[in-house]
């Protein structure tokens, strides 16, 4: 089964966002989270339309973060990418009649309610500016550099 990598890869992006002089394009961003550029801009439409960054069209265009990280957390761009779901399970559905489904769809649905909030308080504890600290961190450690490390 193939993971949905869409936070994964948006996190990604927008930690080389932060450090990046001048916008970044789709094509850019796009080889850092491994798609298409139509993907992208996908993607950073729903970002844009929350306020966390910007897009200018045209030479010297591209995409830009113009939220403050401190005040961004994971959880909002979590929703801005349109929250994909996060357990790959689900229930059978076949005879909503049947006490026994109905017993195991109950089991189930509050398992995966009590999991999602989890998931989504931890994602809320999050800033971007927490993230960025922890990669400067190992970036340090690692004695390199943002340029030394950017994609593409």
């Amino acid at each position: 089964m193939k993971h949905d990598s869409k936070l994964s890869g948006v996190l990604h992006v927008l930690l080389h966002m932060l450090f990046t002089k001048g916008p970044a394009t789709s094509e850019q961003l796009a080889k850092m989270m491994e798609t298409n550029p139509v993907v992208v801009r996908r993607v950073m439409a729903g970002l844009r339309e929350q306020g966390f960054v910007a897009s200018a069209k045209g030479h010297g265009g591209g995409w830009t973060v113009v939220c403050d990280p401190a005040a961004v957390t994971l959880a909002d761009i979590y929703k801005a990418v349109g929250e994909p779901p996060l357990v790959a399970l689900g229930h059978r559905s076949d005879n909503p009649q049947c006490l026994v489904e109905q017993a195991v769809n109950h089991a189930l649905d509050t398992t995966f309610r009590e999991v999602e909030a989890l998931f989504q308080a931890k994602l809320a504890s999050v800033t971007l500016a927490d993230l960025s600290k922890d990669f400067n961190r190992r970036l340090r450690k690692h004695g390199r550099t943002h340029k030394e490390h950017a994609h593409g």
